[in-house]
């Protein structure tokens, strides 16, 4: 592997331009009879809520890294 595909993986997940507007099938339903900025700040709640788990992963495994690579030397 590269040494430069951490990089990469970082810019392809958290630089992307294009936003994800998914939805699971109650707040679809939720949203068809609302309005549009009802159905933005439903999905920007998905958003707020999906980036928790990928930061407390990040923050887990760069621990894991810098006690390997302390164990390492």
């Amino acid at each position: 592997m590269s040494k430069y595909f951490p990089s990469f993986l970082f810019l392809l997940v958290f630089i992307n331009p294009v936003y994800s507007n998914a939805q699971c099938a109650m707040c679809k339903a939720v949203v068809e009879n609302g309005d549009v900025s009802l159905a933005e700040g439903v999905n920007n709640g998905i958003t707020y809520l999906m980036v928790f788990p990928y930061i407390l992963v990040g923050i887990l495994l760069y621990f894991i890294y810098r006690n390997k690579k302390r164990v390492k030397n």
